[in-house]
């Protein structure tokens, strides 16, 4: 509480540290707090966070995600191992300075470096193979999570592409103002922006430009064209694929049942990109970017994505209805009805959500971001997701 200079002075340390040993440990601390900075910067929770690491993993163009990946995690174990190095080697200037050398040693746990990108850290001692952590690989199942995490962070690089946080001509935070004021297209040549900042996460195709199309595109302008459908599998294949998905099939289930989710867990709750939901049987979704939305975009959602549906699905329903009667077998007709049942009840949701939408949309709601997100979350009713885990509070 109040803490001076000649308090600071008063703390007892030893006096007779020879001058090299004190500048070899200076040099060290310097390193130390360089790599932790660096490590920090790397994930989008930081302030000076510029680009996903494995997108510039090397300084030659690389053809997959794959090696993109592989680069980025040989730089992380070398800089772990540093990191490690480094304390330890301050460990043992102390204690022989300190005449400890009975009393302790001067290992550092390799779970007790910290480093996001070090998977015994991140994870804990319990998942950690040891023994250096499977001398430095740090075993398969720390590796899976570690990998997978990774490509969940490339997915949520992919959607602040598409809403125009972020952009592949340049490095940082490219667009974070409030309700879409001053936002410029032209900075996102290699990959566009979308034009309003809705990305539908429908559970099925229904939309040209959804988010999941978008992700392939992204993929395609970020690698080696050339090279897409190897990277789509790889990036699908550590997202909890199910048997029998094709990679596309994957990455639209990721998008649509968990990418919300995780962008909950990792902005603790305050959610960056809003997820406008019918409700359970996910008849429409969408992610809204928060400093993008204005007072028009719930007209603008309903008018161009949720109206539009409804017909869709009208259609496809009346569609099956004639598939069914002309199935070649009990077993096709069975499937097709349970498709039409489902598609049946996403129409009725989704027309009440339409009610609702347009109730608000009416409205035109303003935002203030000095609000902070828990009380701007709470002005949409039931028309977002997870609205008692951001806000606290039931919907009304």
């Amino acid at each position: 509480m109040h803490f001076q200079i000649g308090d600071f002075s008063n703390i007892p340390i030893l006096k007779k540290l020879e001058t090299i040993t004190r500048r070899h440990i200076n040099e060290s601390f310097d390193s130390l707090i360089s790599a932790a900075r660096i490590d920090w910067n790397a994930y989008e929770r930081s302030w000076n966070f510029e680009y996903l690491p494995i997108l510039a993993a090397s300084s030659e163009p690389t053809p997959t995600i794959e090696y993109s990946y592989t680069v980025w995690a040989t730089q992380n174990r070398a800089t772990i191992a540093e990191m490690k190095r480094l304390e330890e080697e301050n460990n043992r200037l102390f204690i022989d300075a300190y005449g400890l050398t009975d009393e302790l040693t001067p290992e550092a746990p390799i779970e007790q470096i910290t480093l996001t990108v070090n998977p015994a850290y991140r994870y804990g001692k319990k998942l950690a193979d040891d023994e250096w952590s499977v001398a430095h690989g740090f075993g398969e199942e720390l590796e899976t999570r570690f990998r997978e995490d990774t490509m969940q962070e490339l997915v949520s690089y992919a959607i602040g592409g598409m809403m125009g946080r972020y952009s592949l001509d340049a490095p940082g935070l490219i667009y974070a103002h409030s309700g879409n004021l001053g936002f410029d297209p032209s900075r996102y040549a290699r990959f566009p922006a979308d034009a309003d900042g809705i990305l539908p996460i429908t559970d099925t195709d229904w939309f040209d430009e959804d988010a999941a199309h978008r992700l392939v595109e992204f993929i395609a302008v970020a690698w080696d064209q050339a090279h897409l459908e190897e990277n789509l599998s790889f990036l699908a294949a550590n997202l909890a694929p199910k048997n029998g998905e094709s990679s596309r099939e994957t990455l639209r289930r990721y998008l649509s049942d968990r990418f919300f989710k995780d962008h909950l867990q990792t902005y603790k709750n305050r959610p960056i990109y809003w997820c406008f939901s019918s409700g359970k049987q996910k008849a429409f979704q969408c992610l809204v970017y928060l400093h993008r939305y204005h007072s028009s975009t719930l007209a603008r959602m309903r008018m161009e994505y949720v109206v539009p549906l409804q017909s869709k699905m009208a259609a496809r329903i009346e569609s099956l209805a004639d598939d069914i009667q002309a199935a070649s077998s009990s077993a096709q007709a069975k499937r097709l009805q349970k498709d039409r049942d489902k598609l049946t009840k996403q129409l009725d949701e989704l027309r009440r959500f339409d009610e609702q939408l347009r109730h608000y949309a009416d409205q035109r709601i303003a935002l203030d971001l000095d609000d902070g997100v828990k009380v701007n979350y709470g002005k949409f009713g039931d028309l977002l997701a997870e609205v008692k885990t951001v806000t606290g509070q039931k919907s009304d």
